[in-house]
């Protein structure tokens, strides 16, 4: 056992860390009185019948399989986790204002209408007040205001899901000819489907009514928001 001298009454010249690195403490020479496993035979003595057969015989105590793939397929990892749905922030209820934190219309303010299957919000400026239309929005990128715009019984149509914001499948040419000379020049400007055009009046007009009902709100809506030097957003209250 390593001693440290002392240098003065009860301070040694070594550390704790030094006389235990001398013990050798870490190199865990302790020995276990735990008896070693024995490993299983992989053959076993087994009887037969038969003069012929001279009467024992070695079988392997493990069978084998009987099948085996001709090629190492990677098995795919098994997860317990089930996908569930996407639970929406109790300060967001339809009607309520929110702000937009990222993408294209960031600052602005939007009206909450409902929550997708896929988990996102379904929001409208109106287009009318403030250009915003119908819009996907994930709800981690927007804050809850405590102003509210009254829907009433307003329910939008089923055909508005997650489907109706899919981009269209444009074919491609096969002719590598016509591709590589209309590579320069620009795309041609695909106009905005009637439909969705015509939804977006519809949706706009209720909210409208609604935002009419309150005096200001109109200009709140159109409004953009953001912070000042010395605003600090934890600190506000919307």
């Amino acid at each position: 056992m390593a001693r440290s001298k002392q240098l003065v009454p009860h301070i040694g010249r070594l550390s704790r860390s030094k006389v235990n690195a001398r013990r050798g403490l870490h190199k865990g020479l302790k020995k276990s009185d735990a008896p070693a496993k024995s490993e299983p035979q992989a053959y076993k003595e087994v009887q037969v019948g038969g003069e012929k057969n001279s009467q024992t015989r070695l079988v392997p105590t493990q069978k084998a399989a009987t099948f085996y793939p001709a090629e190492d397929i990677r098995q795919p990892k098994k997860s317990r986790k089930t996908p569930q749905p996407t639970r929406l922030r109790g300060s967001i209820t339809p009607g309520t204002v929110l702000i937009l934190l990222a993408g294209r219309f960031r600052g602005k303010r939007v009206v909450f209408l409902k929550q997708l299957a896929s988990g996102l919000l379904l929001v409208t400026g109106p287009y009318a007040i403030n250009g915003v239309p119908l819009r996907r929005v994930n709800q981690a990128y927007v804050i809850a205001t405590s102003t509210k715009v009254d829907l009433g019984d307003f329910k939008l149509d089923e055909k508005v899901n997650d489907s109706y914001f899919a981009k269209p499948t444009v074919p491609r040419s096969r002719d590598a000819e016509s591709e590589f000379f209309a590579e320069g020049k620009p795309k041609v400007k695909e106009s905005y489907p009637e439909a969705k055009s015509s939804e977006q009046k519809v949706v706009d007009k209720v909210v409208i009514e609604s935002v009419r009902r309150t005096e200001n709100l109109g200009k709140y809506l159109k409004a953009s928001w953001g912070l000042s030097k010395g605003q600090h957003p934890h600190q506000l209250v919307f």
